[in-house]
């Protein structure tokens, strides 16, 4: 069984394309230095083969430059096929607002006037760096939930009310001191994109199992069981695909991990306490809440009361005591989300849509 843990982040890769050995060499420093990996090249031709590999999205290059400059750079990158959007920052010693406006219009996203400045360099790397991220993660995450969707007949609304419990509960705790250190503005809106994937390996799990509309046999439970694995395992390749998409890892370990016990008697590896990722342990409450209040075709839907009761009965064996008194402390917004994304009314495809 593959094992999943923390790991050291992969570092987005940046090309540098200049036809002067020490601007090339004083900006590697630099990138380098705010932990980026650095690729060269010397001019417009050498960088678009390396970009034709397909391994890096953002580049810096200088105007300037013998057999193909950067404006022809931009260009051509515009021009060729790629399955990922390539970003450009465009250096030039140009002064005038003519020159911006015809780097933007060859294709760059970005323009910075030499000699470039250290940290004005690493803020717009970091511009794009953010975006590139943002346009990954939309697609990544509306495809993939839509894939889970497809196989499961409860995933819609269901999907919709677990990433809003989910975040009404993350946000509770990025205000305890415990946890604002790890839980902030980020990771509760990363927990509210990612979570709608927690059953996204529900699609290795035959009809027959899935669609049951009984009891499951304990050969059949352990069947159901591997859709944590496989979910964990779809994502792990889809951020290897996508090292930078930091949002990847939220989504593998909320998969991986959403049906531990906070006793160590969860599955499917018998984490306990904090060996759970918190995103998952918020995850266990949010899935576990929506599922006794649902109606299921092997079950009947049951009131807040009797839910509330069976998350109280779990605080500290099956739940996060945490997450527990954060629940508890909500009670009231949680309780109104239920009309708001009922059955008849949520749909994923849509509010992925406009998230």
């Amino acid at each position: 069984m593959r094992r999943w843990g923390p790991q050291v982040e992969e570092a987005m890769q940046v090309l540098v394309v200049d036809d002067n050995p020490c601007a090339v060499h004083l900006l590697e420093q630099t990138l380098k230095r705010s932990e980026y990996d650095v690729l060269t090249a010397s001019d417009g031709r050498s960088a678009l083969e390396v970009l034709e590999q397909g391994a890096c999205q953002l580049v810096v290059t200088d105007w300037e430059m013998p057999r193909m400059d950067g404006l022809e750079l931009c260009r051509r990158v515009r021009g060729f096929s790629s399955v990922n959007y390539i970003y450009v920052i465009l250096m030039a010693a140009r002064h005038d607002a003519s020159d911006s406006i015809e780097g933007m219009t060859a294709g760059a996203d970005d323009f910075i006037v030499k000699p470039v400045q250290p940290s004005e360099l690493i803020l717009r790397v970091r511009v794009g760096e953010r975006l590139l991220a943002l346009e990954t993660r939309d697609l990544l995450i509306f495809a993939l939930a839509k894939l889970a969707e497809s196989r499961d007949n409860d995933s819609g609304a269901h999907l919709e009310r677990v990433r809003t419990y989910s975040r009404i509960i993350a946000r509770h705790l990025s205000r305890l001191p415990k946890h604002r250190d790890q839980v902030n503005a980020d990771f509760v809106q990363l927990i509210y994109l990612t979570s709608p994937l927690h059953d996204i390996g529900k699609v290795a799990v035959p009809d027959g199992v899935l669609h049951k509309a009984g009891p499951l046999t304990h050969d059949e439970f352990e069947v159901m069981k591997t859709h944590t694995t496989h979910g964990a395992e779809t994502l792990d390749a889809a951020l290897r695909e996508y090292p930078a998409a930091r949002f990847l890892r939220m989504a593998r370990d909320i998969a991986a991990s959403h049906h531990e016990w906070y006793d160590g008697s969860g599955y499917p590896r018998g984490l306990a306490g904090e060996e759970i990722p918190l995103c998952g342990r918020i995850v266990a409450l949010a899935d576990a809440y929506d599922a006794i209040t649902s109606k299921r075709v092997y079950k009947d839907s049951l009131p807040h009361e009797k839910a509330r009761a069976a998350i109280i009965k779990g605080r500290g064996s099956h739940f996060d005591p945490d997450v527990v008194d954060a629940f508890l402390a909500n009670e009231a917004k949680i309780v109104a989300v239920g009309p708001s994304l009922s059955d008849d009314r949520a749909s994923l495809a849509e509010s992925l849509a406009t998230a």
